[in-house]
């Protein structure tokens, strides 16, 4: 049996923001390299994607991921020095988006802030059994310390810089390749309005959910008001009434899980892009989540509007900020069966309904439930699907 080789790799032509080339091979069924260490690497990772010349010292498991094996290469190059490199393999749903979102989108971040992710190789895949497919991604490796807040003036800058510099190539809000967040694959056609754009995005995760967690009636009820009345106001008054907004390129789940310090450096890396063109405040949406730490220090928030400045309307910003963490509480609910996140979001729902579109079939935003599921307490009388308490995830 043969297994099918893709690899993508960066090829510069003027006037365009990023292309990709692909190359097929064959390769045998059982082509694992013989290779010191306690990770098993196919041939396809550095037949295609590695430079010429490579040898691979050492294949180590490294890392924790809730979808994928991640190994680090130590590897010799042809000139003779050492270099090493992060490999994540992954199969199953969303396999595919998970890699090449995440090349694609290290490649373009990296060329609107260098050095701000690890260096993208490539990505590729090959068979590992009859109708299954193992896909992979190679990077830069950094040994990165994960205990410590980023400097909040610097690291804010950088963000700042990576939504200003990361140009759409067609001016409109989406993303040309797929690309995921936890394994759900996002919506990434082109739009002008971000109003529509953000509703694709949240009717995604709002049908992933439901697959995870089943129908819920209020739930439901208060998504449609939310996409029907909500969204077309609260985020329809940023490009309305002479105001605007400008795509900008978010890393697409920017938490404490996915930012370190390099340990010889002393640089702050972000790692695990999913990147799309959307309004720069959706980036934001995640440290309003209960899982954040540090990034729910107010000063970070602070140091990045001064260096890029809240949209229009402006006293609109913490409803906005609301809307959109909305977007990763149903990530996680439908990541996590049973989790609170799925109530969480169902509370801030009835919050800007009753703001922006007052339904009166709605159940009332509660102030004191929200506290306690903030701070992750789950009540006796919370709602779930099966009607009984379930455990905290």
């Amino acid at each position: 049996m043969s297994s099918t080789l893709v690899t993508s790799r960066v090829v510069e032509q003027p006037g365009l923001h990023l292309t990709l080339d692909s190359v097929e091979t064959d390769e045998c069924d059982n082509a694992y390299a013989n290779i010191p260490g306690n990770f098993k690497v196919h041939k396809a990772v550095f037949s295609a994607v590695l430079p010429p010349g490579i040898e691979v010292q050492e294949a180590m498991r490294s890392g924790v991921s809730a979808w994928a094996k991640t190994a680090r290469l130590s590897t010799i190059l042809k000139d003779g020095s050492e270099r090493q490199y992060f490999l994540k393999c992954i199969t199953g749903q969303g396999a595919r988006a998970l890699v090449e979102g995440a090349y694609h989108s290290a490649v373009t971040i990296n060329q609107a802030c260098p050095g701000l992710v690890p260096e993208p190789s490539g990505w590729g895949q090959y068979s590992i059994g009859p109708g299954e497919i193992c896909y992979f991604y190679v990077c830069a490796f950094h040994d990165m310390r994960f205990n410590e807040a980023p400097d909040r003036r610097a690291f804010a800058d950088t963000i700042a810089a990576m939504h200003k510099n990361g140009k759409s190539p067609t001016g409109m809000f989406g993303y040309p390749v797929k690309t995921v967040i936890g394994k759900m694959e996002r919506t990434v056609t082109w739009e002008d309005s971000w109003a529509a754009c953000f509703t694709n995005l949240l009717r995604d995760v709002i049908d992933y959910d439901n697959d995870t967690n089943g129908v819920w009636p209020e739930l439901e009820a208060a998504c449609n008001q939310l996409i029907d009345v909500v969204i077309p106001r609260l985020l329809g008054a940023l490009q309305s009434d002479g105001r605007n907004i400008t795509p900008a390129l978010v890393h697409g789940d920017l938490w404490e899980n996915n930012v370190g310090c390099d340990t010889s450096t002393g640089k702050i890396v972000v790692f695990d892009p999913g990147c799309t063109y959307a309004h720069n405040e959706m980036e934001f949406g995640t440290w309003r989540c209960r899982w954040t730490t540090y990034f729910r220090n107010s000063k970070f928030m602070l140091y990045y509007k001064r260096a890029y400045t809240a949209s229009d309307p402006k006293e609109e910003w913490d409803d906005r900020n609301r809307l959109y963490s909305i977007h990763p509480y149903l990530t996680d609910s439908a990541g996590h069966r049973g989790s609170i996140s799925r109530e969480t979001a169902y509370n801030d729902m009835l919050f800007l309904c009753e703001k922006y579109g007052p339904l009166d079939s709605l159940e009332k935003y509660d102030p004191i439930l929200y506290i306690y599921l903030v701070d992750g307490i789950r009540l006796p009388s919370s709602p779930n699907v099966s009607g009984a308490v379930l455990p905290v995830s």
